[in-house]
């Protein structure tokens, strides 16, 4: 068994998906003894559980038509991509500038290879992060995870 491409099934997804304001952030295709297909959403306002039934019957028919399992069995899942999810793309990037962030590191840093700090900047290849108050350049590839700070009350 074989999916089409991810990005042959994003964007066959893509018109349902802005016609409902819903982001997709991500399609993850895994053939395997289960196979599946998920369908990692967002929304200006993220994403409950009903967003999620929503689109899921939206797309539900879409894909059967598509076929993007070449008529194998699989199963498809619509998902918040989460809180803790790292960010990966431009638009997550400058969806959080002024945001705390945590970052992970492959080698220190000032003897640090974590640092809870604010996201300045984002030019494509680094970010500019302000950690107390020191300002600092630092290349994407350096980077082993970053994501939004979770912070409960």
């Amino acid at each position: 068994m074989k999916f089409k491409t991810v990005e042959e099934i994003t964007s066959d997804l893509l018109p349902i998906a802005n016609s409902m304001d819903i982001e997709i952030v991500e399609v993850e295709a895994k053939v395997n003894k289960n196979s599946y297909i998920t369908v990692y959403i967002d929304t200006e306002n993220g994403v409950d559980l009903d967003t999620c039934e929503k689109f899921h019957n939206a797309i539900d028919p879409v894909l059967d038509e598509f076929d993007p399992s070449y008529g194998s069995p699989y199963t498809l899942n619509v998902s918040s991509p989460g809180l803790d999810r790292p960010l990966k793309t431009e638009r997550d990037f400058l969806k959080r500038i002024g945001k705390e962030v945590e970052v992970k590191l492959f080698a220190p840093l000032k003897g640090k290879k974590y640092f809870e700090c604010l996201l300045l900047e984002y030019d494509g290849k680094n970010v500019t992060l302000k950690d107390g108050e020191d300002v600092f350049k630092l290349e994407l590839n350096k980077i082993a995870k970053i994501n939004e700070a979770i912070k409960f009350d």
